[in-house]
């Protein structure tokens, strides 16, 4: 893993509000109940928190050595959000960018693991799982919008606020780095609990 993001691990704030504990309690227990786990973040346009979750996901999964597979979607495809994509650089990531209106980003965290590919893309895409998941609902909007996701074996509100409400503004990249920074904390949580 790079220097970098350990440290940026390692620096994380550690406490987890109560209210959110329950939720991330149940993906904690689906994981441990569930060898090789497949999680597939799902939110409404898969450009921003859903794409946060399932990179830290995999990434703190890999840091206390356990084997899981992730994924993200959307009701809708869009782009994986030059915002979202800047606060994972300045995590520590290193982030190659295709190109096109819905460009795929090579996500890297470790020299030694292959990069994840980062797209936008809806929940029911090819490369994403079709069965034995867990769907991980990112926001209230995509949860309310699709009350059944076809193949999934269980069902986890695990809702954040969107860093879109910044977007254009001075408080763009602080906003951003707050969400980045809370979805790695609970992660972290999830991963340290099993």
């Amino acid at each position: 893993m790079y220097q970098k993001i350990k440290d940026y691990i390692a620096s994380l704030d550690s406490h987890i509000d109560d209210s959110r504990k329950p939720i991330l309690d149940q993906l904690t227990s689906y994981i441990r109940d569930n060898e090789s786990a497949k999680l597939n973040f799902i939110c409404t346009h898969n450009s921003r928190r859903s794409h946060l979750s399932q990179v830290w996901a995999q990434v703190l999964a890999s840091h206390v050595g356990i084997e899981i597979s992730t994924f993200s979607g959307g009701t809708e495809a869009t782009a994986f959000h030059p915002n979202a994509v800047a606060a994972l650089r300045r995590a520590g990531f290193e982030i190659q960018a295709g190109e096109g209106k819905n460009p795929k980003y090579k996500v890297s965290f470790s020299e030694d693991q292959k990069p994840m590919i980062c797209f936008s893309k809806t929940f029911g895409d090819s490369v994403n799982p079709k069965e034995n998941f867990a769907a991980i609902m990112t926001c209230s909007e995509a949860d309310s919008g699709c009350p059944i996701v076809p193949g999934a074996e269980a069902r986890i509100q695990l809702f954040y606020e969107d860093p879109k409400v910044s977007d254009g503004t001075p408080e763009e990249s602080k906003t951003y780095d707050g969400r980045c920074a809370q979805i790695a904390t609970e992660m972290h949580y999830v991963f340290s609990s099993i």
